[in-house]
């Protein structure tokens, strides 16, 4: 048994190896530029490949980052992709670029910037309860998901055991393995499906994560200041949860809860150390416990409706919510 941060967890013996590279992207058939995905047949097929950048990630810096990146990234991709670069207008632009790219044919949508553009990106792959198609039902390959780490967190490249550094990404992409990864989804009484990559979380640290979103410019102190100002006022809170569709049970005076498809979040806190995004089980916290599921439903004793939930550092409201994982269904660009 180990005592991690205050919390009791027994260490199994689940944990595979994180991620394996299967296979190689594809780079035999040919395409124009970034506006017409689908290109014409021809001996060797160029990558398309559609960078989605949030310019105002991290203050600003992000795009500033990926400016003095570009000039890198073309001499070292541009031989053999073609490369679409699509800067993010607003709230929820990100998930719509992806949609569209991966309906065009895309071969990978490269998420640049931090854990929350990574948040976006990942919901782009999905659509109405389903996974996003490419328009051409005759295509042969399905698009991949990559990573640009250069925001203000980067807590599921953590996971991967990825340093911080483009250059180290572009190399990533550059060699085009993939393997299949894990994604969580939350369902709610109303409302569509929300997908998760990382961790999600529910009470108190989700309410740290929703004031932290508010003091972003201050870098990863914003972290700190959140959870200062969740502490204030904090009470503990009965929660009732259901575990892989078994009987409703108790948990009584709940901290947090926390759904780990990876292992860290808030700026780099190891809140579920055995999680694993291609074991198809999330590591689940509750206080001083831990439980493998592969669904739970959580609600709160009571009719208060002030239980945050947050995923990938996002807030998405409150209980009750199911979160269900979904094994492989994305594949990642490793």
């Amino acid at each position: 048994m180990i005592i991690y941060q205050g919390i009791v967890a027994v260490a199994l013996a689940r944990n595979p190896s994180l991620i394996r590279a299967e296979q190689p992207m594809a780079s035999d058939l040919s395409s124009t530029d970034c506006t017409a995905l689908r290109g014409g047949a021809s001996l060797r097929r160029r990558r398309d490949l559609v960078f989605v950048v949030n310019p105002r990630g991290a203050n600003g810096t992000t795009v500033q980052q990926w400016k003095r990146l570009l000039p890198y990234l073309r001499s070292r991709l541009g031989d053999d992709c073609n490369i679409c670069e699509s800067l993010t207008s607003g709230p929820s632009h990100a998930i719509d670029i992806t949609r569209e790219a991966i309906r065009e044919g895309a071969d990978a949508v490269i998420a640049v910037g931090g854990d929350g553009t990574l948040h976006e990106v990942v919901n782009g792959f999905f659509c109405s309860g389903k996974p996003v198609c490419n328009h051409d039902m005759n295509s042969s390959h399905s698009t991949a998901l990559g990573i640009i780490p250069l925001g203000t967190g980067s807590d599921f490249a953590r996971t991967l055991g990825w340093k911080n550094d483009p250059h180290d990404a572009i190399e990533r992409i550059a060699k085009g393995l993939k393997s299949k990864i894990d994604v969580g989804c939350i369902t709610g009484e109303i409302g569509e499906s929300h997908y998760f990559i990382n961790v999600a979380d529910i009470h108190l640290s989700a309410k740290a994560g929703y004031y932290a979103s508010r003091y972003k410019k201050f870098g990863n102190l914003c972290y700190v200041i959140g959870a200062l100002q969740a502490f204030f006022r904090h009470h503990n809170q009965d929660l009732r949860i259901k575990v892989d569709e078994g009987e409703w049970e108790v948990c009584s005076q709940v901290t947090a809860l926390c759904i780990g498809n990876a292992k860290y979040f808030g700026g780099g806190m190891e809140i579920t150390p055995n999680a694993n995004p291609s074991s198809g089980d999330y590591e689940v916290v509750i206080l001083q416990d831990f439980k493998w599921a592969r669904s739970i439903e959580v609600e709160e004793i009571g009719s208060n409706s002030s239980i945050y939930v947050q995923s990938d550092g996002e807030f998405l409201g409150f209980l009750p919510r199911k979160f269900s994982l979904l094994p492989g269904v994305i594949e990642l660009i490793c």
